[in-house]
């Protein structure tokens, strides 16, 4: 009985099912053809998505120039999505009238682990949120902690370990690699514990960080498959929603276990007599300074079981592990392929790394690692990561939700309860945004004429750190860490060859990020100086 509704699913499921084959059978005979999706009865454009399942972003970016770049896209009669990349209509989203295109209950019902938290908040609540997790940020103390673990990081487990695999001659997966790196960087840095992914010779699975990985992954499903369809599979446990089910139990009983810890440590400093504050201000003081020691007395993130608090934690970790482990091995990938790039970078550190070595005895064998504050002024190495976060931006699409109808700049009249989709993958290869070359990967299109100021570009039109009351409140620190992690690299190893006889193309998977569907195997060598 409770499932009455079944048979009546049957007649649209059949119906798509036939729509997919011919299509399907279409596609084959003109490949070259990419007219906007078809409107199919019942079925919307779902038939078109699921033929360029695929390549669905390329697929989006192609379809939309012949649109006038806005198009509107029914999906199962009842569901109907506006998608764009005109930069008008992302800032009339996104700052004119932001109030009226929140992320919806639907958006916190997809990444309900994260319910609660900034990532799925809005209105008065994320504003709220918003200022706790700025002040949070802005910490002198927290910002020098996670520029010192991001150092350390690559000096103690990054270069050794490229090192050695350069000593072997072995390729590396350098979006494994980079996997591990930042995943030990964030959990050092939000939840106060150093898992040493990367140092460990036999570089075992990542239970936890698979586990954020599925969560974008299924996420991606929930995002295009009518609502009703992932619930059923949702109460049924089955295809991806059973695998989610997995990995937001690894998730909570990640975060979980890092909170008890980290209240049983308070716990015991607490009980430190009078007669022993020096013996607690040397245990305070030798600390990690984390993201954790903000949240862990706050009496708003512990009730209720502590989902608000495990929400928070995992919130950090995505906005931190995902955007930037997603974003550097696109980085290293169009380096490797165009070693002009990597030359201008190192010209650029040259003078640095020479100052260094006048100032101060240099052993010839050791490897460098840059400060911060070294390689702020170099707008060079900053414009290569912002032209490959163009190409391929850490989150492809934005999605937001209409509460009151609308036209946009466009034209397009947009009804209340219409989802708007945003591909930033087509914003990255709009020839009237970046011109004729917008294929092609050239940071000097981010450069001043006289190449030393970086070229300011709108949020709106560059919307990798989102845009308006949403912008990334973590952006300096992202670039930051990152132009440490690339200058490091760079500079101590030469990468050999882009793919690897016998690799798979380098291509997204099918997630809410652009991660690497079958990784970047490479070889590295030590450079000799």
């Amino acid at each position: 009985m409770a499932f009455w509704f079944l048979p009546e699913l049957l007649i649209p499921i059949l119906v798509v099912l036939l729509v997919v084959l011919s299509l399907h059978i279409k596609s084959t005979r003109s490949k070259n053809s990419l007219p906007p999706p078809q409107n199919w009865p019942i079925a919307g454009i779902l038939p078109s998505l699921v033929v360029n399942l695929h390549r669905l972003h390329d697929y989006i970016a192609a379809v939309l120039p012949s649109t006038g770049n806005s198009f509107m896209a029914p999906i199962a009669s009842t569901t109907r999505f506006f998608v764009t990349c005109d930069p008008a209509n992302v800032q009339h989203v996104f700052t004119s009238n932001h109030a009226n295109y929140p992320k919806g209950e639907e958006f916190a019902q997809i990444f309900d682990v994260t319910s609660g938290s900034l990532f799925t908040a809005d209105g008065e609540s994320s504003r709220r949120l918003r200022a706790r997790y700025q002040s949070v940020l802005s910490s002198p103390r927290l910002l020098a902690s996670m520029a010192n673990c991001c150092h350390d990081k690559v000096e103690k487990g990054l270069l050794p370990f490229m090192a050695r695999m350069a000593r072997t001659g072995a390729p590396l997966d350098i979006n494994d690699v980079v996997s591990r790196l930042v995943f030990d960087l964030y959990a050092t840095t939000v939840l106060g514990v150093d898992p040493c992914r990367l140092s460990l010779l036999d570089m075992p699975p990542m239970q936890v960080a698979d586990a954020m990985d599925t969560v974008m992954e299924v996420g991606f499903v929930r995002h295009i498959v009518p609502l009703f369809c992932w619930k059923l599979m949702r109460c049924l446990m089955v295809g991806p929603e059973r695998r989610l089910a997995a990995a937001q139990g690894v998730l909570r009983r990640f975060t979980l276990e890092m909170v008890e810890r980290r209240r049983k440590t308070v716990c015991s400093i607490g009980r430190l007599e009078e007669n022993e504050e020096e013996q607690q201000a040397r245990v305070t003081s030798s600390s990690v300074v984390d993201i954790l020691s903000n949240y862990v007395n706050d009496p708003e993130y512990y009730e209720n079981d502590d989902h608000l608090l495990q929400a928070t934690l995992i919130t950090y970790m995505i906005a931190g592990r995902d955007t930037i482990g997603t974003t550097l091995p696109w980085v290293f990938y169009n380096l490797a392929k165009n070693p002009h790039v990597v030359l201008g970078i190192r010209n650029k550190l040259a003078p640095i790394a020479s100052t260094r070595k006048a100032a101060a005895p240099f052993d010839a064998g050791a490897m460098m690692v840059f400060e911060p504050e070294e390689l702020k002024p170099l707008v060079y190495l900053q414009a290569s990561l912002l032209e490959s976060m163009r190409l391929y931006p850490p989150i492809p699409i934005e999605r937001e939700i209409m509460v009151s109808s609308d036209v946009m700049p466009s034209g397009h009249e947009v009804r209340a309860g219409d989802i708007v989709i945003i591909s930033l993958y087509s914003m990255g290869r709009m020839e009237d945004l970046w011109g004729p070359d917008c294929q092609e990967y050239n940071p000097e299109r981010w450069l001043s004429k006289d190449g030393g100021k970086l070229r300011h570009v709108p949020s709106h039109k560059f919307l990798a750190f989102n845009s308006g009351p949403r912008m990334c409140l973590g952006k300096d620190i992202a670039i930051s860490q990152m132009k440490t992690i690339v200058a490091a690299v760079l500079w101590n190893f030469d990468v050999v060859g882009v793919l690897l006889d016998g690799q798979q193309a380098v291509e997204p998977k099918l997630s809410c990020l652009l991660q690497m569907k079958n990784g970047l195997k490479l070889k590295v060598q030590k450079r000799e100086m």
